[in-house]
């Protein structure tokens, strides 16, 4: 199996600064994706209830659905580079074996950002055709995102890239791992919870300037929110089980670190829920970006154990190059600030 794992790259300064940044970018990355995948969702529920407030709470979520779907692509890029950069010789090869599919999220992406831009610009002369429309970007959401989950699995099976030898086409994926639904899952479940308390939030943004629709946007975010997030915790528990012995036992006590953030996740799950039944969706908020930044440290643990028999970062070799690390946070300073200022003005104008 070894011999199928090609050599990988160096890299220009320790391999703990490119794990900082994967850890700090890719939750940020995931809460947009969460965002956009169930803010989509309402407003394709909201376009097939009749009432002028249901009509209106999906028109407001058009105007915003193409900016967070360009925030969330463009988050993305980030941590996909520091994925590469750690375990470029891994996600390279998951990500030629099911290439064709791989390639394809390109064309699938394109056609859902259209698809949200339509939604939004032509909502009226739409009519009821428009919950087709952004019926058509949802699905592309949860396409991609089974595509997504079915490269973060074969890149962690090394031993599943024999089959390459039977199936050369590009079109291997992982079906019949155990942890690739639940997987899955745990992130389409979880991003539409997620997504509906973004649409609250969004409520709560709106409640002086527009009482009735924020009442509404409240009410439904936090529903959606509250009753997934009761089916998340159990899935959540289903992906722990579905995982490799060796790995599971990580969080039960054989590495301390690991164990320490899943009960911290359990905790903060809880407090989700309780903010959630009482409605308090500032502080729900909160402690939901904890908890995604806590199981983003969880999956670092599940990567790093799956590939422990055949790769460890610390076998990244260092050639020190400190010009372009420095270049790097010159201009994310930069980007970010402009990011802050565009959604300023974005916020302005909703």
């Amino acid at each position: 199996m070894s011999e199928l794992i090609p050599t990988p790259d160096t890299i220009p300064v320790a391999w703990g600064f490119f794990q900082f940044l994967l850890l700090l970018t890719f939750p940020l990355h995931i809460i947009l994706m969460n965002a956009m995948l169930g803010s989509a969702i309402i407003a394709l529920y909201a376009r097939f209830r009749t009432g002028e407030s249901w009509t209106r709470l999906s028109e407001e979520l058009a105007k915003v659905l193409p900016l967070i779907v360009a925030f969330t692509i463009n988050f993305g890029v980030a941590p996909l580079l520091f994925v590469q950069v750690l375990y470029g010789q891994f996600i390279y090869t998951s990500s030629i074996l099911m290439g064709v599919f791989w390639l394809s999220i390109i064309l699938l992406l394109i056609v859902a950002y259209y698809c949200t831009y339509l939604f939004d610009f032509k909502f009226a002369a739409l009519g009821q055709a428009g919950k087709w429309i952004i019926g058509l970007a949802v699905l592309i959401f949860l396409g991609i995102a089974f595509l997504f989950s079915n490269n973060m699995t074969l890149m962690l099976r090394p031993e599943e890239w024999s089959r390459y030898f039977q199936n050369s086409s590009g079109t291997i994926l992982s079906l019949a791992d155990v942890t690739l639904w639940p997987r899955y899952l745990h992130f389409i479940v979880g991003g539409t919870a997620v997504g509906g308390l973004v649409v609250a939030l969004f409520g709560k943004f709106r409640e002086k300037r527009d009482p009735e629709l924020a009442e509404l946007a409240i009410g439904v975010g936090m529903n959606v929110f509250t009753g997934l997030t009761f089916i998340q915790i159990a899935i959540g528990f289903w992906f722990l089980l579905s995982l490799d012995k060796p790995v599971m036992t990580m969080f039960m006590g054989d590495n301390m670190l690991a164990t320490i953030l899943l009960l911290a996740g359990f905790m903060l799950a809880i407090g989700v829920l309780w903010t959630a039944a009482r409605k308090k969706v500032y502080l729900a908020a909160v402690h939901v970006v904890a908890l995604v930044y806590v199981m983003t440290f969880m999956r670092a643990f599940v990567r790093s154990g799956y590939l422990q028999e055949v790769y460890s970062l610390d076998m990244l070799k260092e050639v020190p190059q400190y010009s372009p690390m420095i270049v790097f946070f010159v201009v994310l300073v930069a980007g970010l600030a402009t990011v802050v200022w565009l959604v300023r003005k974005a916020a302005e104008a909703v």
